[in-house]
């Protein structure tokens, strides 16, 4: 077998649509546009939400809350994640959770809360850490840099 004996299977490819061929060829005329009508305009399409005029649904429905486009996003670590991740005397800042996948992108902060224990010490750098999860750590034998 080789490549010039290749055939593509029946049926496998198609012939496009040629619209506006005369009327014959059963695409002519209105070339499938219908008749009239901001459709059957060169360049005529309506945005979508698009109602016609009629008031659209997205304006009609009442607008709740607030959005702040300001606001500060974290992603919680409980110390059983660093537990399981990090080893005895390890330095844990954000480019350390970065690159060992807690974080998927870097506009996130982080804070590290006191869900589970930690019975090693270890170096914490980060922003953002709870009181109860401060106690345990410096309990264990570690310390705490907050990084602003």
């Amino acid at each position: 077998m080789d490549l010039k004996s290749l055939k593509v299977p029946a049926g496998a490819t198609k012939k496009r649509k040629r619209v506006g061929r005369g009327e014959a060829s059963g695409q002519g005329k209105t070339s499938g546009r219908g008749h009239k009508g901001q459709k059957a305009r060169s360049g005529g399409k309506v945005r979508a939400g698009f109602e016609g005029g009629q008031m659209p649904l997205s304006r009609r429905l009442p607008k709740r809350g607030f959005r702040n486009p300001f606001r500060e996003k974290f992603i919680a670590v409980n110390l059983t994640d660093l537990c399981r991740k990090f080893k005895k005397g390890a330095v844990i800042d954000e480019k350390a959770l970065l690159a060992d996948g807690f974080l998927k992108k870097k506009g996130y902060g982080v804070k590290i809360l006191a869900k589970g224990e930690i019975d090693f010490p270890v170096t914490v750098k980060i922003a953002k850490i709870s009181q109860a999860a401060k106690q345990k750590i410096t309990a264990a034998g570690g310390s705490i840099e907050e990084v602003i």
